[in-house]
């Protein structure tokens, strides 16, 4: 039996097979693969999360 993050794991994998869609993945520790994302995410967390 699958529970929690293993079965979503499963179930995307088996949908991006299913529909020809190619899974990359971003190395570990490694926030410059994809340096637009941590920019907003740095940009949210000072605007909105430390705000409360």
């Amino acid at each position: 039996m699958y529970y929690g993050s293993e079965f979503a794991s499963a179930q995307m994998d088996l949908w991006a097979y299913a529909n020809g869609v190619k899974i990359d993945f971003s190395r570990r520790g490694k926030s410059t693969d994809n340096a637009f994302i941590e920019s907003f995410n740095g940009r949210f967390r000072e605007e909105c999360l430390n705000a409360h």
